[in-house]
């Protein structure tokens, strides 16, 4: 039996369903009646998406169900950051979503401070883009995953390598 347990705090996303909700998106946009003329393009890249579409109305349209899409499959919304609304050849718009993975070192701070302050018992290492909880209680530990399934942080958090 381990004499400490651990768990890491880090934020990600599953690729697999990014592509699957950006792939249900695309279908979606070539059946809609609104939106069937407008040749809209939705691009994956590795750490962005890309819409090109005809107007700021039909790209706000495809960004919420972009959006819906991505709650179905369980992505949180707080991993796209986006762009300004740029004007593209052919009287087009376009607009980059950056996708954001990884805690940033002020939020690992944050995170570390609070942990601190509130888990007496509880330590906190930062470990590049994610923190490493460590207690020698499991209760303890369940007791830090409750309180920040609670809070609000301007990334994703999810807790995994739970031993």
């Amino acid at each position: 039996m381990a004499s400490t347990y651990s768990f890491d705090i880090v934020s990600s996303y599953d690729q697999q369903e990014l592509k699957n909700a950006v792939d249900q998106a695309r279908r979606e946009v070539g059946q809609r009646y609104d939106l069937k003329d407008t040749k809209t393009t939705i691009d994956e890249e590795p750490k962005k998406l890309t819409i090109n579409t005809d107007t700021e109305t039909s790209l706000r349209a495809v960004t919420d169900m972009l959006e819906s899409k991505f709650v179905r499959r369980g992505l949180s919304l707080k991993i796209l950051d986006y762009g300004e609304i740029e004007p593209a050849s052919g009287g087009r718009v376009r607009q980059e979503i950056a996708l954001k993975e990884g805690i940033s070192d002020d939020i690992a701070k944050q995170i570390s401070k609070r942990i601190r302050d509130e888990f007496k018992k509880v330590n906190a290492q930062i470990q590049g883009d994610s923190v490493r909880v460590q207690a020698k209680n499991k209760d303890d530990l369940q007791a830090v995953i409750a309180a920040f399934k609670d809070a609000d942080y301007p990334v994703a958090l999810q807790f995994v390598n739970y031993r």
